[in-house]
């Protein structure tokens, strides 16, 4: 199977092309959005895709779409044969694309997070803090907070996902649904780490994105996936140290050992590390499908 990392659908408008995901219109109210095999790091695509990566990725948001039945969600059609013209007659797009409701998105992506790592590490260490949120003193990386914290994000003009304050997010938009969105990223992540925890996966933190439509919040986007989450295997977790994952930061832990300067226009990736990030998507995949069957 070869990487696909550019999509065309003749007569169609594309509209956006993403990171991974490409998006069409199919009429005034709908969106195809077609996941590509593209995978990035350190906000740069790079040349060579990941094969069937999009597969795994679409595959997976529809399982937990299907599942999460507290909040509704932009899926309309999973199945490419039912979607509209051409989009129909385009095989390519079987298993990797949905028809979705278009909703006016949220500019916030809403993070939840239950251990401290990453980004909120490095502010931890930095004023004990994570988006303005006290934590207790003494934590190690990797630790599990006393409960999960809500702290949303934007994009700055770099690109970088930028943390925000709860307080600032509020400001900036209709307090009551900043409050319910807190709420939603809140009970969305307990939801899924309880049922993952079965399968022997800690969900470390993961980002969603919602949308407005008739005044009514929808989840939209991609759902705990290995580009939108942390997932950590919980027989290898070790307090204290970057756990093992089946998410990109496997790619991360690589580029950090060679010489790109993560500004200029990224290498290709060695064919073994394209192979081994293809295993733990494929791995991740038939882990939450058990956990959700």
């Amino acid at each position: 199977m070869e990487a696909l990392t550019r999509t065309h659908v003749p007569g169609t408008m594309k509209l956006f092309s993403g990171k991974v995901r490409d998006v069409y219109r199919a009429d005034d109210a709908h969106l195809v959005i077609v996941a590509t095999d593209r995978i990035s790091a350190f906000d740069h695509v790079f040349p060579n895709g990941i094969p069937g990566k999009g597969i795994l990725l679409n595959s997976i948001s529809n399982l937990w779409f299907s599942k999460i039945s507290f909040v509704k969600n932009h899926i309309i059609e999973t199945d490419y044969t039912r979607f509209p013209e051409p989009f129909r007659r385009c095989d390519f797009l079987k298993d990797r694309a949905v028809l979705v409701r278009k909703a006016e998105r949220i500019d916030f992506e809403c993070v939840a997070r239950g251990y401290i790592i990453g980004s909120g590490w490095k502010d931890y260490q930095n004023t004990g803090k994570v988006c303005g949120i006290a934590l207790p003193s003494g934590l190690k990386m990797g630790q599990e907070l006393p409960a999960p914290i809500f702290t949303p994000a934007i994009k700055a003009s770099s690109g970088h996902d930028e943390n925000v304050s709860f307080e600032y997010m509020r400001k900036k938009m209709d307090p009551n649904i900043a409050d319910r969105l807190g709420e939603l990223t809140l009970q969305i992540y307990e939801f899924a780490r309880d049922i993952l925890k079965k399968a022997g996966i800690i969900l470390a933190d993961t980002k969603f994105e919602f949308g407005m439509l008739n005044n009514e919040i929808l989840l939209i986007d991609e759902v705990l996936t290995p580009d939108s989450s942390r997932f950590w295997d919980a027989e290898k977790y070790q307090l204290g140290t970057s756990p093992v994952s089946f998410d990109k930061q496997f790619i991360r832990d690589y580029l950090d050992t060679t010489s790109w300067d993560k500004n200029s226009p990224p290498p290709p990736l060695p064919d073994e590390i394209v192979e081994k990030t293809q295993e733990k998507y494929l791995e991740m995949f038939t882990r939450i499908k058990s956990a959700l069957s």
